[in-house]
């Protein structure tokens, strides 16, 4: 699940720089104080602060589980039928010291915290619920100090399906807080303080369908520092999506992530991520990476991305390193969804660090030595083998054998930027659509501007009926083409007909 960034020099260089990582001074967290917010005020789900409170009585016909009796939840469960339900008493409950000591429900089962319910894994445990049972259900439970390995996850460790998790506070787990299956539902529980992800939407086989993260507050995830430990692995934040088909992620509030806040990558598609508050994240509020067909619309995006948006222009890193990154992703007709293009609308981005990059990587296709997507193929070719040369060089293989960022309908939106709240010099004022000259492998097609010349002009990504209040500029083709919102409108680009440009006083 690794980071697949960007490069306007040779392969080498490009990896060099995803070998430097995300590394940073243990004060790069730091950020200057926020000015008032502009924009209109949107609730947003304060669940950690605020947690509905379970059963305090056992609902009828209920197993109850006594927390003085280590393991009592295991043992019970085991020793019970299917579709039963198991009230857990006030207080710390424990399981079996070994390792991999864990609760494996049955089909059915509901799992009722009472207030002040804690399944602790004393750092001693990696996994908290697991199995391959389908439609459990969790609600106001706490489920904390778990050591899940990396990439792996505590509650749903095995990704089973149908899973309801609700009202639950999963917090301070190595690894990730939760695994996800298909027709899972994750609503108004508090992801928090997890080494690696709140989230990993992961099925190890096959694709996780019908998704739904509702309401839930998503904070202070990666607190293990994934992207030190594993040079630009590209695996932390606040919730990682692999391969779903069909996901709604609403009124959600998703904040100080160490890293991206949302980030779907690989062959996801047929999402709508909208109504959210993505605030103050440490990298991008939100990565759509080689994926597809998305309506991304009506959230709050503010101050996100001043850790690793500064940290790359240190280093004279001239992307546009944005706070939206829609990195080789685009619309796909072919693919059934419920859109198909990637339409971002309706949103309000604030003081962030940059606003929205549409990227390619000219050198990342399928059989590429640059496709750091684990050897996936596209969701058009199902034999990667088939992308090679002479076939690759012609239609339909041409077209198919990349991730393409094309169909990208960006309006309506309202982008705001003061410099004197970001502090960010000349690089977080970014607007943009570009590739780089592609160089890589020496049998690749789509050597040279070919693919810049595409993502520019020939894929409809379209920018217009936006409000763009600040010093905004504007990157087209490759990173040294830096406009002017004139320029930007004019020939032969002619993005953002029908927006407004006002350069905020002192910017």
């Amino acid at each position: 699940m690794g980071r697949k960034w960007r490069s306007w020099v040779l392969p080498a260089a490009a990896l060099a720089l995803l070998a430097a990582g995300c590394e940073s001074a243990p004060d790069a967290r730091k950020k200057p104080a926020a000015a008032p917010s502009t924009s209109a005020a949107r609730p947003v789900a304060r669940v950690c602060a605020e947690p509905a409170a379970g059963p305090a009585k056992a609902p009828a016909g209920a197993v109850t589980v006594d927390p003085e009796k280590v393991g009592d939840l295991a043992t019970k469960t085991k020793n019970s039928p299917p579709n039963t339900t198991f009230w857990l008493r006030p207080g710390r409950h424990r399981l079996q010291p070994d390792r991999y000591a864990q609760v494996i429900p049955k089909k059915g089962n509901r799992y009722l915290g009472a207030p002040g319910a804690v399944l602790d894994g004393r750092k001693a445990n990696q996994y908290a619920f697991g199995g391959s049972a389908r439609d459990v259900t969790i609600r106001h439970l706490t489920v904390q100090r778990f050591v899940a390995p990396p990439d792996e996850g505590v509650v749903n460790h095995d990704s089973a399906d149908g899973w309801v998790i609700e009202h639950a506070t999963i917090q301070h787990n190595s690894g990730a807080g939760l695994m996800a299956g298909a027709r899972q539902r994750v609503r108004a529980n508090c992801l928090r303080g997890n080494g690696q992800y709140g989230m990993n939407a992961y099925k190890a086989t096959g694709r996780l369908r019908d998704l739904v993260v509702e309401g839930n507050e998503i904070v202070g995830n990666n607190t293990d520092d994934w992207e030190r430990r594993r040079k630009g692995c590209g695996c932390t934040g606040g919730i990682k999506f692999w391969a779903v088909d069909g996901a709604d992620v609403r009124g959600n509030w998703v904040h100080d992530n160490r890293g991206t806040g949302l980030w779907a990558d690989t062959n996801n598609n047929d999402f709508r991520i909208e109504d959210n508050v993505l605030e103050t994240n440490d990298g991008a509020a939100l990565i759509y990476e080689t994926s597809y067909n998305a309506v991304i619309r009506k959230n709050t995006i503010r101050r996100n991305n001043w850790v690793e948006g500064r940290r790359y222009a240190d280093r004279g890193d001239n992307f546009p390193f944005a706070t939206v990154y829609v990195s080789e992703s685009g619309g796909e007709p072919r693919i059934r969804a419920r859109t198909d293009k990637i339409e971002i609308s309706r949103n309000v981005l604030e003081n962030n660090w940059s606003g929205i990059t549409l990227w390619e990587n000219a050198d990342r296709f399928c059989n590429s030595p640059a496709n750091t997507s684990s050897g996936d193929c596209t969701l058009l070719v199902k034999d990667t083998d088939r992308c090679a040369r002479p076939a690759i060089a012609t239609a339909p293989l041409y077209g198919d054998c990349r991730w393409k960022t094309q169909r990208v309908d960006i309006h309506d939106n309202r982008f705001v930027l003061d410099k004197s709240v970001v502090d960010c010099g000349a690089k977080c004022d970014r607007m943009a659509v570009l590739a780089n000259y592609g160089t890589y492998p020496d049998w690749s097609p789509y050597q040279g501007e070919r693919v810049a010349e595409a993502i520019t002009r020939k894929q409809h990504n379209r920018w217009h009926d936006n409000a763009y209040l600040g010093p905004w500029k504007f990157v087209a083709h490759d990173p040294s083409r830096v406009l002017d919102f004139g320029q930007w409108q004019d020939t032969p680009y002619r993005q953002d007909a029908g927006s407004t440009f006002r350069a905020r006083d002192g910017g």
